[in-house]
């Protein structure tokens, strides 16, 4: 549990009045743009950056009082593993295993994260997933409650990305709690149960990813090609139609409810005998979300 979290670097306050708690069995994802406070939410409860005010909690330890036995509890998966060029997972593993006293899970590990064969194999040759998947069983040596991930799937390859992604779904299935930083919203919606979204070092909103998005009318964006121009002032007054753009041959909105706009809006082609050429449905990016959260505040 964080309470009133906030962090300075300086005269530079990075994080301000944070709160939110994580169940067991749950996803929770931070979100937010480069700067927006992630890392250094991750840093605090981690241990690594101490509050400027607040409390954290780590399964019911209070991190700033009790830091050796919170610490226990967390397992954390970074961006890189900072480990040396030349060592091998199983050294690694090893060497982790002998800080938390479990030497003996070394093997359980290896086979549970799919490093048995590159188990001998020097860091440096290892693929970005490999080397992602032993961060996740490093992470997990001291057997923790709570699994802390900073941008897991950054730089990798769709298959490696869909592994990891059901490495960290076996996590929730066991019961454990996992905090995902992330800037990407398809991966959001893909892992997290909930979400925390982030904006120069406060939350602005959270809540289940769908809702999130359903909220403030984002849910779907859809740009359409047309075949002849579109007159505007027959689409612009549909309410199904948020942040409509209408530009010659090409109309583009955002909306919560896709199936009826998209029939809303075919009917409205038809009328002007307008033939669509190209038609495409995107889930909300992570920016649309966080301008439109910037601009309505108060939706939490």
């Amino acid at each position: 549990m964080v309470r009133g979290l906030s962090v300075s670097y300086g005269d530079v306050v990075a994080v301000s009045g944070v709160d939110f708690q994580i169940e067991k069995g749950e996803v929770l994802g931070l979100l937010g743009p480069n700067g927006a406070g992630k890392s250094t939410i991750i840093d605090a409860i981690t241990g690594l950056r101490a509050p400027s005010a607040g409390a954290i909690e780590i399964c019911g330890v209070d991190l700033l009082r009790r830091p050796a036995d919170a610490k226990r509890k967390i397992g954390v998966a970074m961006q890189t593993t900072g480990l040396p060029a030349a060592i091998t997972p199983r050294e690694a593993l090893e060497a982790f295993g002998r800080l938390y006293g479990v030497a003996a899970r070394v093997g359980e590990l290896e086979a549970r994260f799919g490093l048995e064969a590159k188990s001998g194999a020097r860091v440096a040759t290892l693929s970005g997933g490999q080397k992602q998947r032993l961060a996740l069983a490093l992470a997990f040596v001291n057997d923790p409650e709570l699994l802390v991930l900073d941008e897991p799937t950054a730089g990798l390859d769709p298959a490696s990305r869909r592994e990891l992604h059901g490495y960290i779904g076996g996590l929730k299935r066991e019961g454990r709690a996992v905090l995902i930083a992330t800037h990407d919203m398809d991966e959001a919606y893909r892992l997290c149960d909930r979400l925390i979204i982030l904006h120069q070092g406060q939350i602005v909103a959270q809540g289940a990813p769908g809702a999130l998005a359903a909220r403030v009318g984002a849910a779907m964006r859809v740009e359409v090609h047309a075949g002849t121009p579109v007159q505007a002032e027959w689409l612009s007054a549909e309410p199904l139609f948020d942040h409509l753009v209408v530009d010659g041959f090409t109309v583009s909105f955002s909306t919560a409810n896709l199936e009826a706009a998209l029939a809303r809006l075919m009917a409205v082609l038809s009328l002007q005998a307008v033939e669509v050429v190209t038609l495409r449905a995107s889930r909300a990016s992570l920016e649309d979300i966080i301008a439109e959260l910037v601009q309505r505040p108060g939706l939490e």
